[in-house]
């Protein structure tokens, strides 16, 4: 077991570690709190000091372009209406619904995880029993997840301490609730600021196994375990590197540029007077009566012209849409700016438009599946020991469907052609009548329509009956038709 002095050796170096650094950076970036926020501006003085320059305008705007691309990729991914656990088999299927698809705690515990990877990296999910006594799962803040392990090349954690802020007291004394975990138990201490680390008091039972449980009737506590640590990472992608790394320096660019134009317009917005001929004490009874009176007294050959200064900001707009379409072409997000007519905008251009979407979604999905083959082992085993069966978890598969938008004008054409295209056929079909043995047309007729020739020919009506070819043909239309409608509005009725 960790000492505590160990416990606060792997905190204090994992908090200062470059990839807990950058998951805060990215943490802060989808919070909206960007590098802009700290900008200042310095100047040389006449005696060639460097001072801050308090005087000008100094905007400091966050764009949360990053925020958009996270949550873009998060609901795409969670767009399916269906869920995304799936098995052939119904009773095990009614079963995995209750855990993951049908289950509201969980797809939000998932949303909150997913959207914590892309911003920081990678993020975790942990496992607990809720009061139903039925598994569950939760997202764990990943900036308070320590892994230790027995050597640096192991896979597997011998530990996992979990810390998180419980409370600030009076004095803004910060009360650090810590839990360490092993494949048996959980140990619970607390933290007072950066004061000594010592056990929890308020822990009933310390250190106490992953699950405690009570029989009916009977007094006596129970306890088991998990068989491992129950901490899931999920990453981002092998390096474990926020989406914010690539796309970081582009959105400071842009904020730069939108705070530099703010400036500007602020720092010029006012016109610059000049005076000939003035009659007054000092100018600052010229600058009150320009404010109050708006006017001013000159002499015979006085005068006072207004100028006023065009701030160059095609430069900077030019620059500031570069900007944009680089943060959503290497953030590989869907920039809903190309799509501003969607009426004009066909299928195939929303189809592109989504492609860097689709394609970081993919990626993310593999890690994704990897995580939640994890989760659906725990969920098979409680499964098999409640209902006494031998699910295996190869019997479980994940498959994420994507919703995207589309233009409805061109759908309903498209519907409209396919129609068309079928009444065309059938009319074909129908002039041919005469030459076509019985059984062929009404092959062709069923395929036309897209129903099972087989499942229906008995139901048809007996075309010798017919006066004609003509009415031989419609009558097996008909009895299509008919059938088709009663396929589709429900079952038809049985035929003596």
């Amino acid at each position: 077991m960790l000492t505590t002095e160990e416990i606060r050796q792997f905190m204090e170096e994992d908090n200062v570690s470059q990839k807990k650094q950058f998951a805060r950076k990215g943490q802060e970036y989808y919070d909206g709190d960007h590098d802009i926020r700290h900008y200042r501006m310095f100047y040389y003085n006449e005696d060639g000091n460097l001072v801050e320059d308090k005087t000008r305008s100094n905007a400091k705007i966050s764009h949360p372009f990053f925020t958009e691309l996270v949550d873009q990729a998060v609901q795409y991914i969670l767009s399916g209406a269906d869920g995304f656990v799936k098995t052939d088999e119904p009773a095990l299927q009614n079963e995995l619904d209750k855990y993951f698809n049908q289950n509201e705690d969980f797809i939000a515990e998932l949303s909150e995880t997913l959207t914590g990877c892309q911003a920081k990296g990678f993020e975790y999910m942990f496992a607990y029993r809720n009061k139903e006594d039925m598994l569950s799962f939760m997202c764990a803040d990943s900036i308070g997840v320590v892994e230790v392990r027995e050597k640096d090349t192991d896979d597997g954690c011998a530990y996992v301490i979990y810390w998180y802020i419980d409370r600030i007291d009076k004095g803004e004394k910060v009360i650090k609730r810590i839990q360490v975990w092993d494949s048996e138990k959980v140990y619970y201490y607390v933290q007072s600021d950066e004061g000594e680390i010592i056990p929890d008091k308020s822990a009933k039972i310390n250190p106490k196994p992953h699950i405690t449980y009570q029989k009916k009737g009977d007094k006596a506590i129970y306890y088991k375990d998990f068989g491992v640590i129950p901490f899931f990472r999920l990453d981002n992608n092998k390096k474990q590197f926020s989406g914010l790394k690539t796309v970081k320096d582009i959105i400071d660019d842009y904020d730069l540029m939108a705070s530099g134009l703010s400036n500007n317009l602020i720092d010029f917005d006012h016109p610059i007077y000049a005076v000939k001929g003035f009659e007054g004490d000092d100018l600052g009874e010229l600058q009150q009566n320009l404010k109050t009176k708006k006017m001013v007294g000159v002499d015979d050959d006085g005068g006072i012209e207004v100028y006023t200064v065009d701030v160059p900001y095609q430069a900077r707009e030019t620059k500031l849409n570069l900007d944009e379409k680089n943060i959503y072409r290497f953030g590989m997000g869907l920039n809903t700016a190309s799509l501003k007519d969607t009426n004009a905008t066909t299928n195939i251009a929303i189809k592109a438009a989504y492609s860097l979407l689709d394609l970081k979604c993919s990626k993310l999905e593999i890690k994704l599946k990897q995580m939640l083959r994890k989760l659906v082992k725990l969920v098979i085993d409680e499964i098999n020991e409640k209902n006494k069966t031998a699910y295996l978890t190869s019997q479980v598969h994940f498959d994420f469907s994507h919703e995207v938008m589309s233009n409805e004008q061109e759908n309903a054409q498209i519907a409209l052609n396919n129609a068309q295209e079928q009444q065309t056929r059938i009319n074909t079909l129908l002039s041919l009548a005469a030459q076509l043995d019985n059984e062929t047309l009404m092959k062709n007729i069923c395929d036309v329509l897209d129903i099972d020739y087989e499942e229906i020919k008995d139901k048809f009506p007996d075309p010798d009956e017919a006066d004609n070819d003509l009415s031989r043909a419609q009558n097996i239309l008909d009895g299509v038709k008919a059938d088709d409608e009663g396929t589709k509005g429900g079952t038809p009725e049985p035929t003596e």
